[in-house]
């Protein structure tokens, strides 16, 4: 499908599914040759990303509209508005309206208060360009204040998706042909609290599957280990549909650096969740978050961190070496260093590789049920590669013996 205008996106899942909404309403607004960019403020390496790849699609395409929004615009829109480059910066709020794109919109900055946004709607997107796995929202924003994070001040304060869209939205991509479904937010494990009745995320997901019997694959995008509820551990225990792949938002393994985090749960808990899980579900494979690097963090504490994601067994790290974001309390903490972070952040996605490798060879031999994503490549439901022996059809499950593991991917017997 050919769409009129270039979208590129930095970040989390929620930033990828936001953009396909973005590519439909900027389409319904009659905009036509933009380049679109949805940044990110995780780090400051994201952001400085976007702002190069901002400056060179300008050298190469001058007389294109050029958009910013996203997170990074959101908190700073001054900065964005400032670059030369730029013709129009808009809010998180703002992208998700087609009137923002609207050709007769020339207001340069279009930046809301994002604290005052009081709900969230989930928006029917049912194109995900190349895409098998579907996102949908179901949350957003954060009602947490972690030290490190500005993510708050660029999605507001959490809201929710009201379940009776979740499952028209879900029972519409299914029509369309998906098989799987990745359920995602800015911190997911807070679902519900601001709805009639408070339902929890394993509440909603409950009545998602009895709503929508044929979707075949449900995923969580992440969650936080100390807030999954009875009927979360119910459908991990008792749901073939709902996938044993589970993505902690970790950040430490230290206790005193998880205080300074301002995070919700320590060490053991992490080690208790991942136990109570195996027990449910022994196929379970599990991914975290992880910053290296946090201030103040010593070589013991490092330590701690790193004896977590081995004993654990966490194979599908996303590791970042600490940044401070200004304006964060962190940022005002003793700093450890850049060499440091970068070299403690290397150690740890090592970790994860011997966890990765351990994980695909204890599946040579067995028999998966394969989700085929492009060509010869699929997913097996703990999220393992799988290189195919034949072309297989898009959004197509199937099921075949494992021999072997190459490039972190297992191989599927012809």
């Amino acid at each position: 499908m050919n769409h009129k205008n270039q979208i590129v996106t930095f970040g989390c899942r929620l930033n990828i599914y936001e953009s396909e909404v973005m590519r439909e309403v900027s389409d319904q607004a009659g905009l036509e040759g933009a380049i679109i960019f949805n940044t990110c403020a995780v780090t400051s390496e994201a952001e400085r990303q976007a702002r190069q790849a901002i400056r060179k699609a300008r050298r190469e395409n001058p007389d294109k509209k050029i958009i910013v929004t996203g997170c990074a615009a959101q908190i700073n829109p001054d900065l964005y508005g400032n670059m030369p480059e730029v013709d129009q910066v808009l809010g998180n709020h703002e992208k998700m309206k087609a009137d923002s794109f609207s050709p007769t919109n020339t207001k340069k900055i279009l930046v809301n208060d994002i604290m005052s946004v009081k709900e969230t709607a989930t928006h029917l997107v049912t194109s995900f360009d190349g895409k098998t796995r579907a996102f949908v929202e179901v949350q957003n924003g954060c009602d947490h204040r972690c030290t490190f994070c500005t993510i708050p001040y660029g999605r507001g304060n959490s809201r929710s998706v009201p379940m009776g869209l979740i499952a028209e939205q879900v029972q519409k991509l299914v029509q369309e042909g998906f098989t799987e479904v990745i359920l995602t937010g800015v911190d997911v494990t807070s679902y519900g609290g601001d709805l009639p009745g408070t339902p929890t995320l394993g509440q909603m997901m409950k009545r998602l599957l009895a709503h929508v019997p044929n979707l075949k694959r449900l995923r969580l995008s992440s969650l936080d280990p100390v807030e999954v509820d009875t009927d979360l551990f119910n459908l991990i225990e008792n749901e073939p549909r709902f996938m044993p792949h589970l993505h902690i938002s970790l950040q430490a393994g230290d206790d005193m650096i998880l205080k300074r985090m301002k995070r919700r749960h320590l060490r053991q808990d992490v080690i208790d969740f991942c136990q109570k899980v195996r027990k449910m579900r022994p196929d379970a494979a599990f991914g975290a978050d992880v910053i290296a690097g946090f201030p103040t963090e010593t070589d013991a504490m490092f330590e701690n961190t790193r004896q977590l994601i081995a004993e654990c067994e966490i194979a599908y790290m996303h590791v970042f070496p600490y940044s401070p974001r200004p304006g964060t309390p962190a940022a005002r903490m003793p700093q450890v260093g850049k060499a440091i972070a970068k070299e403690r952040a290397g150690i740890l996605r090592d970790v994860g590789q011997v966890n990765l490798d351990k994980l695909l060879r204890s599946m040579i031999g067995s028999t998966q049920n394969v989700l085929v994503e492009n060509d010869n490549l699929g997913r097996c439901e703990n999220f393992a590669h799988v290189i195919l022996p034949f072309k297989g059809q898009l959004n197509q499950i199937v099921r075949g013996k494992m021999i072997g593991v190459q490039d972190n991917k297992l191989v599927m017997e012809a």
